[in-house]
């Protein structure tokens, strides 16, 4: 039985596809930490928030099948989590709040990302500068510090702000801009 504790992440995956609950339970216990410190950040509800990332783990288990090892288990589940997010601020808000760009920006009725879905604000993360691209997602994606960032990427802690507030500025730029293109297509 310890020898099944130390299961790798493809053992996990086969023992989930083939429907082993001991291979769910040490998969959703050795994820389950880091989905939970992810969700939050973005909501300080826990029961919200155990919410989120249960709805997450089982979208994680109906599509486990699909996961073809092209990177890493963890960053596949935190996609698939990340969506439940998203998913669930759409469902129970009039705007994504997970996306305050500035915490001194005016609230808004309607923000120009009530539009986009978690995949095309993903899109255009992607469309960021490398390095600008990586602090974003280890700040406001995985949930990691300044402090944490400057060590893992070997950065000054305000070369880390400086990144963020980069990446802050050009996302709202681009969801502006998306918004506008989607009101020109639609109209």
């Amino acid at each position: 039985m310890s020898e099944r504790k130390n299961m790798t992440d493809r053992e996990l995956v086969a023992g989930c596809i083939n429907n082993d609950r001991y291979a769910q339970e040490l998969l959703f216990r050795k994820y389950f930490g880091s989905m939970m410190r992810m969700v939050t950040r973005y909501t300080d509800d826990k029961e919200q928030a155990m919410e989120i990332v249960n709805t997450g783990f089982l979208r994680v288990f109906k599509k486990i099948s699909t996961f073809a090892f092209k990177g890493s288990l963890e960053g596949w589940i935190r996609k698939l989590v990340y969506h439940s997010l998203s998913e669930y601020f759409k469902k129970h808000s009039r705007y994504m709040q997970f996306l305050v760009f500035e915490e001194r920006d005016e609230t808004f009725r309607e923000s120009p990302a009530d539009h986009l879905y978690a995949e095309d604000i993903l899109k255009l993360v992607d469309t960021l500068p490398p390095a600008t691209q990586k602090v974003f997602r280890l700040y406001a994606i995985d949930g990691f510090t300044h402090v944490e960032i400057s060590k893992m990427i070997d950065i000054s802690i305000g070369t880390s702000k400086w990144h963020l507030a980069s990446a802050r500025k050009k996302l709202k730029q681009l969801i502006l801009q998306s918004n506008n293109n989607m009101r020109l297509y639609a109209g």
